[in-house]
């Protein structure tokens, strides 16, 4: 990398942006985990200043990136989902707030009707500012919550895509990603968790 990059890309990690490679002036990537990566990229896509979200999977090898093993617990991996964004229109720590709202943190190795260590909730951080801001936030919901937060916050690695199928599910099979998502119910328990707590940041 040029050298003049590299300075650009240290100025910016100092201010808390998270560059990545080949990520596009004006962009940064953030990765979370909340389960099932159909609604999280749904959750994802609807925020101003989100410019994609990528289904994939993260934590473990790269030729154990299937959907096949990794929905069967087979790998290290977990869902995730790559939010790609302007930090101009919405900051990180704006996401770390939404994300929050978008979980139930207080489980272990499950999210609502998905089961296993690969359905885990966590964030996955590129830089200290990134790890700072995501530790203060997941203490700020243990006193919110007043409760356990199994959430993990993690150093990210590699990120896999997921198959073309699943990304942007929730478009492209609308209905069925619908009866999914209220038999699981993920909204119904997020009104339990969050309801009372609507007014926070």
């Amino acid at each position: 990398m040029p050298r003049f990059l590299l300075s650009l890309a240290f100025a910016l990690g100092m201010i808390g942006l998270s560059v990545v490679p080949g990520a596009a002036q004006g962009q940064a990537k953030a990765v979370f985990a909340g389960g099932c990566f159909w609604c999280t990229e749904a959750d994802f896509d609807k925020v101003p200043g989100v410019l994609a979200t990528t289904s994939g999977y993260i934590g473990g090898k790269a030729s154990d990136a299937t959907y096949n093993l990794v929905s069967a617990g087979r790998t290290d991996h977990v869902e995730a989902v790559e939010v790609t964004y302007n930090p101009a229109v919405v900051s990180y720590q704006k996401l770390l707030d939404i994300y929050w709202r978008t979980i139930d943190p207080t489980v272990k190795d499950r999210q609502f009707c998905d089961v296993g260590p690969h359905y885990r909730s966590a964030i996955y951080v590129r830089n200290d500012e990134e790890r700072r801001l995501a530790e203060a936030s997941k203490q700020k919901v243990a006193a919110q919550l007043k409760t356990t937060i199994y959430t993990q916050i993690n150093a990210s690695g590699p990120f896999y895509k997921a198959e073309e199928y699943h990304q942007d599910y929730y478009k492209k099979n609308a209905t069925k990603y619908k009866f999914y998502r209220w038999n699981c119910g993920r909204d119904q328990r997020l009104e339990q968790i969050w309801g009372a707590a609507k007014g926070d940041s």
